[in-house]
């Protein structure tokens, strides 16, 4: 797809750090297979330029994402109402793959740090959308609500596999079972995002906490920590670590990066890194198999 047809996300790239807008703000920015398609189509992108260093997703006006378009009224969730061209892209056998797992695996994959500024409403797919994002940081105006069991559906996004290892089971339960929609503050003492910041201060807290990464740190290296940190995060051991740690950092500390790393601190100076994402991953890389969906 390419990026000039986009209609539902508006998407820039601006000294090393693009910035991702949902844009449907008449909508208060309500996901649709059109969003998915273009989120999916942005990271596609953003891992192919070697220009972007770190990626921002916010919403345009005052809301983040207010969880999926309801026009279509009770029949929103059943997928059989469908038209049979929509079915067929997501079927799988006898089963229909959820789009917003869809988007919520592609920003798992990503190959750069995927910083979230919540800048208002962010309910179903609108919070479950922020799981796979590493940092989050949320507007004092910002509201969530893990609002399925009120919709009479369950959490979807692949949410029951990332909501607990960001906040514990008790509150990934306690916010899936209740589904009340709950402020900003709760969000960050139950460890939903990483800092509260008033409205039009957000995007420039987003917006330092990319430069800090974009201006200091290796590509590379920033590509295969996301993935060496997401991964073990299901691992049954620490050797499994162990093992992709070393294979990692023997890779790596044979590198023009690591050499431009050490020099650059001996000589108090910004490193100026010649590794990229497109074509310096290891030859290890990806160590992992997608597992079938079944």
């Amino acid at each position: 797809m390419p990026l000039s047809s986009l209609e539902t996300i508006l998407y820039a790239v601006d000294d090393g750090v693009a910035t991702v807008t949902l844009n449907r703000p008449e909508k208060m920015n309500a996901f649709t297979p059109k969003m998915r398609d273009e989120l999916i189509a942005v990271f596609d992108e953003t891992d192919r330029d070697d220009a972007v260093r770190a990626v921002i997703i916010t919403g345009a006006g005052r809301a983040f994402c207010a969880g999926a378009d309801l026009s279509s009224g009770g029949a929103t969730f059943d997928y059989a109402s469908r038209s049979e061209s929509a079915r067929e892209e997501s079927r799988v056998g006898d089963v229909y793959r959820d789009g917003g797992g869809l988007a919520t695996l592609r920003i798992f994959r990503s190959l750069k740090p995927v910083i979230g500024a919540i800048n208002g409403a962010a309910v179903g797919i609108g919070v479950t959308m922020q799981l796979p994002m590493d940092i989050r940081l949320a507007s004092t105006a910002a509201r969530f609500g893990f609002v399925f069991a009120r919709r009479g559906i369950v959490p979807e996004a692949a949410s029951t596999w990332f909501l607990s290892r960001v906040v514990g089971m008790q509150t990934a339960l306690e916010w899936c079972f209740t589904g009340r929609v709950f402020d900003a503050q709760e969000a960050l003492s139950r460890g939903l995002v990483r800092s509260l910041h008033a409205p039009d201060e957000l995007l420039p807290a987003a917006r330092a906490l990319a430069r800090e990464i974009a201006d200091n740190t290796a590509p590379v290296s920033i590509a295969l920590t996301r993935q060496m940190i997401w991964r073990m995060a299901g691992a049954d051991h620490p050797m499994r670590a162990h093992r992709i740690d070393s294979r990692a950092i023997q890779a790596r500390g044979r590198s023009a990066d690591a050499k431009e790393g050490v020099s650059s601190f001996l000589e108090k100076r910004s490193p100026v890194y010649p590794d990229k994402v497109s074509a310096d991953m290891p030859d290890f890389f990806p160590w992992w198999e997608e597992p079938p969906f079944e």
